[in-house]
């Protein structure tokens, strides 16, 4: 019987599972959000919260506390200096799970599991993306209308 056993097994072994949770709670800190199937959110969402808790106290044995988990000292670095000072009034509750549906191909639970406060960051992502493609089109256009005026100075003379 499983009473009262808390982790969640995912169908994995546990050193399957502890590559899992390291690699999706370094791609939440890069990307302060991630689309994932909803049990491997909820799982992983304990461990992402202890991790900003040490990161929120910050000393040396906090620091290689998150280095156990987290293997790139890079993203180790932008939760430590980026992501915990945002957290510092905040007492858990660092991180929440949005249902999306089921997933098309195998009808698998979705759901968005995101950094608290850091929704604005995403957009000015985004828009900044699209602005970079109206910037592509019209540069394109231009050139396109330079081509257009030399062709219509060759054939004039």
């Amino acid at each position: 019987m499983r009473h009262r056993k808390s982790i969640k097994k995912l169908g994995r072994t546990a050193s399957h599972r502890k590559a899992l949770t390291a690699n999706v709670a370094t791609s939440l800190f890069q990307h302060k959000q991630i689309k994932t199937t909803t049990p491997k959110a909820k799982a992983i969402k304990s461990t992402v919260e202890k991790l900003i808790t040490f990161a929120k106290r910050g000393t040396l044995a906090d620091r290689r506390q998150v280095l156990r988990t987290i293997r790139d000292k890079s993203v180790v670095r932008t939760l430590f200096n980026d992501i915990a000072p945002t957290f510092k009034d905040r007492n858990g509750g660092y991180t929440r799970v949005i249902k999306l549906g089921r997933r098309r191909g195998d009808g698998a639970e979705m759901a968005l599991l995101e950094l608290v406060g850091f929704e604005g960051v995403l957009l000015e992502k985004q828009q900044e993306k699209e602005a970079e493609k109206e910037s592509k089109t019209q540069k394109k256009e231009k050139q396109e209308q330079e081509k257009q005026k030399e062709a219509a100075a060759e054939a004039a003379s």
